[in-house]
């Protein structure tokens, strides 16, 4: 993708769809084609996360996704391992609050590199813009179940508090559905991340598209 660091921010500020791999939710289908199907579906932001595989594992995975994303013109953004990000090529990393913090990663990867950072309160909010974040990761919205030690959701009022008051790009993400995508749109979120409601879905293309439809049907609005 040959796209500078402020053309790929733009991808965060515009209406879109984030996606995030979680095979555990995947019924039974791998990665590889998780990210190819929403990849098809016109996803342009992948994240790359799994916690249940050896470093070989995902190194073997990210490879594979990293051609996929640079065939379909997507950033790749892999979670929480600045290493594992450095050597794949990709164009980010992901960090959450247990993680290395942002000013520290940015010495190591440079200034070409998205980082971006988890947050859940105001005042982390206001931390990873401090300490030179790309864009956040806003949640969870609602009560999400993906990880083993789910945060209490944050709700509406966070999403737009943020929308007036963060001077980054930031993604809603935690329990958002198709059912509440328009409440979340609403509430001044522009960049979305829907991860069971798309890797778990029984035909991922058909998500993804009435997906896309409400976002485009709420621009138009």
């Amino acid at each position: 993708m040959n796209l500078n660091k402020e053309e790929k921010l733009q991808l965060f500020k515009n209406y879109n769809i984030y996606g995030l791999t979680a095979e555990k939710f995947s019924n039974g289908r791998s990665n590889i084609e998780v990210v190819k199907a929403m990849l098809e579906g016109g996803i342009k932001i992948i994240q790359y996360r799994e916690k249940y595989k050896s470093l070989k594992e995902k190194y073997e995975e990210c490879m594979q996704i990293r051609q996929l994303t640079k065939q379909y013109g997507a950033l790749l953004i892999v979670n929480d391992h600045v290493d594992l990000c450095q050597m794949v090529g990709a164009d980010g990393v992901h960090l959450g609050q247990e993680d290395f913090p942002a000013k520290e990663v940015r010495k190591i990867l440079g200034e070409d590199f998205i980082i971006g950072v988890t947050t859940h309160t105001k005042e982390q909010v206001e931390k990873a813009v401090e300490d030179g974040a790309d864009y956040i990761g806003l949640g969870p919205v609602f009560q999400s179940f993906t990880k083993d030690k789910p945060h209490p959701s944050i709700g509406l009022e966070m999403v737009s508090w943020a929308a007036k008051n963060c001077k980054i790009p930031f993604v809603a993400i935690g329990g958002i559905k198709e059912h509440n995508l328009k409440d979340v749109l609403e509430a001044g979120a522009k960049c979305v991340s829907l991860v069971t409601e798309i890797v778990g879905s029984d035909d991922i293309s058909k998500k993804i598209k009435r997906l896309w439809d409400i976002i485009k049907e709420f621009e138009r609005s």
